[in-house]
């Protein structure tokens, strides 16, 4: 099977079993806009848990707000979004579809390292445990070949993006022999720059309504109240605000199931800094970040840095995290070092002091940040992605899982009577009132007790408790492991520890203290 039809099988499975639906759908949907259905939502909810958690209780000195969408439009003036925030675009004349130019050239990277990877899979084949790689990658010529024109694209890319070299870009596609995947024609046009924000109008009567803007980033909503939270909070340097919130970017080229939405929501961290002193936090942020995502246990090979060819206008250093989706290794993680443009640049558009009195060196100054910025959605496409198993049992029998991690999975535990009588159910609903205070229990006395399993499996339950009518001789219960299908009898009073024990986030939290 393909990545390619794996990932086709993720997102039916994704509607099948009430994870993600497209928005709309009775009116044909809209591109680009999904809705999170009972399980998704869950899902959704208890990452946002892990990832606030782990920021605003592990971290004494991070604290969260929630600040609105709706911003005054000068912010966005200020934040250089109104005149820099824009995509170069490409249009082919054939198919009538347009793209990014540069994801075009990132693409056709990707397909330069995987033939690179296929000849050193090939040798390594041929010559076994003798197989050398890097001495291998340094000498055939295929390899260095192939090698040699990739970095030359993309160094090419790499200028052109950092001049706004549009011309250069579209020059590059073309040398490249960059067809469109719908026409498969080279018919391209120029490319030009097209800004992401959404415009709306604020005001009780149309002529009198101001233009502003959905916000495409939280980031600003944090700056904006920099001072607040510091004043109020008696915070010092360094310290944090985190917030998690919507925004809305008017993506062209919106694709990939929920990877690249129009409407998302975002994880955003920002830390305050001295000058001077952040590029040793963003290196131990970097490190603090990757181990958040490792300790999810999908992989430690599964995850990467990726550091920016073209450094945004607000950075001096930004690298993201990369997880390998069935379409290949992308962003899921963003962190930057902003130095002092955005506190520095609000101070000057709104003519307030943005400043910070230092009480240790006696010095005021606009801080330095550093931001950790993750998108809630690529999260859970991450999850569902690495979790999505089929596999073939001993019985010859097929079952599909999804091994979501115990902490963050939507049903913690399905009660299940083995019958519909003999006071099995009322057993069951009794388990299910000790627990479901603490975690998100379900019940389900539907069909035999193997399709309600499956069923189970497959919306990812860490376990299911099976109420028999031993139960009622001696109070004991199966337990069921979903990712190794073993059972074990265990006395109803002991459920709750042993389902705290299995599925609480302090499993997650102690891999990261």
């Amino acid at each position: 099977m393909t990545q390619e039809e794996l990932f086709k099988k993720l997102i039916a499975h994704s509607k099948e079993y009430g994870f993600i639906f497209p928005s709309s759908e009775i009116y044909d949907g809209l591109s680009a806009v999904y809705d999170y259905g009972q399980m998704g939502v869950e899902l959704k909810n208890n990452i946002k848990k892990y990832w606030w958690d782990s920021m605003t209780r592990l971290h004494e000195n991070i604290v969260g707000i929630d600040a609105a969408i709706f911003m005054h439009p000068k912010t966005w003036e200020a934040s250089g979004h109104v005149s820099a925030f824009n995509d170069p675009l490409i249009d082919n004349r054939d198919s009538k579809k347009r793209y990014r130019a540069d994801v075009l050239i990132e693409d056709w990277l990707a397909k330069q390292d995987e033939k690179i990877g296929k000849e050193v899979e090939k040798a390594r084949k041929r010559f076994g445990e003798s197989f050398d790689e890097q001495m291998f990658r340094q000498t055939n010529p295929r390899v260095q070949e192939h090698q040699a024109k990739r970095d030359q694209i993309h160094e090419r890319m790499t200028k052109a993006l950092n001049d706004n070299d549009l011309t250069e870009l579209r020059q590059i596609i073309l040398d490249c022999e960059i067809a469109c995947p719908i026409s498969g024609t080279r018919n391209w046009t120029e490319v030009r720059q097209f800004n992401l924000m959404f415009e709306t109008k604020i005001g009780s009567v149309a002529e009198g309504a101001n233009t502003i803007y959905l916000r495409p980033e939280t980031a600003q909503g944090i700056f904006v109240n920099f001072l607040n939270v510091q004043k109020t909070g008696r915070m010092k340097i360094p310290f944090g605000i985190a917030q998690i919130g919507k925004a809305f970017r008017n993506e062209i080229v919106a694709r990939q199931f929920i990877f690249r939405m129009r409407e998302f929501e975002q994880m955003e961290m920002q830390f305050f800094v001295r000058p001077g002193e952040e590029l040793n936090w963003f290196k131990q942020w970097k490190a603090t970040r990757m181990s958040w995502h490792r300790a999810l246990g999908f992989g430690d090979d599964k995850y990467r840095f990726h550091d920016h060819d073209k450094l945004a206008h607000y950075a001096n250093a930004a690298t993201d995290i990369e997880f390998e989706f069935p379409f290949g290794f992308k962003e899921v993680e963003g962190i930057h070092s902003r130095t002092d443009f955005d506190l520095s640049q609000h101070q000057k558009f709104s003519g307030r002091k943005m400043q910070y009195f230092d009480p240790e060196t006696g010095e005021s100054y606009v801080p330095y940040v550093i931001e950790t910025s993750i998108g809630v959605d690529r999260m859970v496409l991450q999850v569902l992605s690495a979790a999505f198993t089929e596999e073939k049992l001993e019985n010859g029998e097929e079952r599909v899982v999804l091994r979501i991690p115990a902490p963050i999975a939507p049903v913690k535990v399905a009660v299940l009577p083995l019958v519909k009588k003999d006071g099995l159910p009322e057993i069951a609903r009794e388990i299910i009132a000790s627990l479901k205070f603490d975690h998100n229990v379900q019940y389900d006395e539907k069909d035999s007790i193997g399709k309600r399993y499956r069923r189970q499996d497959a919306i990812g339950t860490p376990l299911c408790v099976t109420v028999d009518h031993q139960t009622l001789e001696d109070r004991t219960v199966t337990v069921r492991h979903r990712d190794t299908m073993e059972q074990h009898r265990v006395a109803i009073a002991e459920l709750p520890s042993i389902v705290e024990n299995e599925v609480s986030l302090r499993t997650l939290f102690a891999k990261l203290v």
